[in-house]
């Protein structure tokens, strides 16, 4: 497989547009609660594929009959993760976020072996370790006192439970039940897909927001940069990302994907000091080639 300037420009992209999302989170922390930025993004993106899901509206019935398949994958992928991340950046940095949510094969180890019998081979322990020694570099903020102490911030914490969350729906899609492999599988194209996570994992998000505007005192500063901001999260990271990514992990493979994936947390310190003014520290740089390190080591066949 060559790696043609299209395709390396095609798996760029998503990183790029998550980093973005990691960066506008932190920067709509004060004008909006995170569980109805959570909200807003995904309605905007329901609006958007509307029209473009016709076989899911065709094939209604398919929905109906996998209906718990899609709650639960819905619940996971939009209503858990982008939420944990969202209320994780009120208290953390986008760096150190997606530094954190780079360690998802660590997760996806973890849960394979755990819930599906899937054993790790000692490359991929190898890589495990070392993603697991740039996620607590970054914890600890590169002081081993700190480390001793355990003394995490919150938001670094719910992240770790918003990649937990991601690591679980990642294996549901790639270890589906009957009913979604092979000829039982409904012919839906990528947004008919989105769709029938997103019919149920805006349920979840709107339910969270409502509770979340009744018990916050947190109203939501609307304005043209909030507007602006609603409309990027809905757009970049929601679809162009997500269409982009399917696209150049069918063609490059998920082991070359794999690095593209990990140019988010460069692409987050760079937003961050030019729109935030917050500096990445040597630790993060360390944190990012630890990181590297096991995904390369892991990847290796």
């Amino acid at each position: 497989m060559k790696l043609s300037p299209k395709l390396a420009l095609m798996l760029t992209l998503p990183p790029l547009m998550w980093a973005g999302n990691a960066v506008v989170g932190r920067w709509a922390a004060g004008a909006i609660a995170p569980l109805t930025l959570n909200f807003l993004r995904w309605l905007l993106a329901f609006l958007v594929l509307l029209p473009l899901a016709r076989p899911l509206w065709a094939e209604r019935a398919a929905l109906r009959q996998r209906w718990r398949y899609f709650a639960l994958t819905g619940f996971l992928g939009m209503g858990c993760y982008n939420a944990l991340q969202y209320q994780a950046l009120h208290s953390s940095t986008p760096l150190n976020v997606t530094l954190i949510a780079a360690s998802l094969p660590l997760w996806m180890l973890g849960v394979g072996m755990l819930l599906h019998g899937v054993r790790p081979g000692h490359r991929q322990l190898l890589g495990a370790l070392l993603s697991l020694l740039g996620v607590a570099l970054v914890l600890s903020r590169g002081s081993l006192q700190t480390l001793r102490e355990v003394h995490f911030v919150d938001g670094d914490l719910l992240m770790l439970l918003a990649v937990f969350s991601w690591a679980v729906y990642s294996w549901l899609l790639a270890r589906p039940p009957a009913h979604m492999q092979g000829e039982q599988r409904p012919h839906w194209d990528w947004a008919s897909l989105l769709m029938a996570q997103l019919v149920f994992g805006l349920g979840f998000a709107g339910v969270s927001a409502g509770a979340e505007q009744l018990l916050s005192t947190q109203p939501v500063a609307w304005g043209s940069g909030l507007a602006l901001a609603l409309l990027y999260v809905a757009l970049g990271p929601s679809l162009l990302a997500y269409r982009c990514w399917g696209l150049g992990v069918t063609q490059a493979g998920p082991a070359v994907a794999a690095f593209f994936g990990n140019l988010t947390p460069v692409f987050a310190a760079l937003m961050s000091a030019a729109l935030l003014g917050e500096w990445p520290q040597w630790f993060h740089g360390a944190a990012f080639a630890l990181i590297a390190a096991g995904i390369v080591v892991s990847a290796r066949r």
